[in-house]
């Protein structure tokens, strides 16, 4: 488990247009270095903190979603375009927030690296958490 955190955590797009509130502690906190994630958010390494879906409630505005790959879904701000998070069909009940969209993200610490040797080489993150060559998480 990522956290025992039960304090609410929020998050926004850039515009505001979508909010969110959840209410349950962090199921998982992890960077991923995969092209997907950096073509989606446009930066070199992406970090993602996962929650129940049914622990989240929408206090504003609702993401849209874009699918590339089948049983993924990239959700993001209709109004500003914000990257927002992602969905997977493999991890059903789970959601996932981009780290930089939520209200305090120093509550979250990375505990792994996804997709490590998809890393850009001159990206340097010196830390001793576990390094996945793919998917940190299993999926179903």
């Amino acid at each position: 488990m990522a956290s025992t955190d039960t304090t609410p955590a929020t998050g926004r797009c850039r515009c505001g247009t979508v909010r969110w509130r959840v209410d349950s502690p962090a199921l998982a906190v992890s960077y991923c270095h995969c092209a997907d994630c950096r073509r989606a958010t446009g930066a070199p390494v992406t970090v993602f903190v996962g929650f129940a879906a049914e622990r989240i409630s929408f206090e504003e505005g609702r993401p849209q979603a874009h699918s590339r790959h089948a049983g993924v879904e990239r959700l993001f701000c209709g109004g500003c375009g914000s990257p927002i998070g992602y969905r997977d069909a493999g991890l059903p009940g789970e959601l996932y927030f981009y780290l930089g969209v939520m209200d305090e993200p120093e509550r979250y610490r990375p505990q792994c690296h996804a997709f490590i040797d998809e890393a850009w080489r001159w990206l340097s993150l010196d830390d001793d958490l576990l390094r996945h060559q793919g998917l940190s998480r299993a999926r179903q």
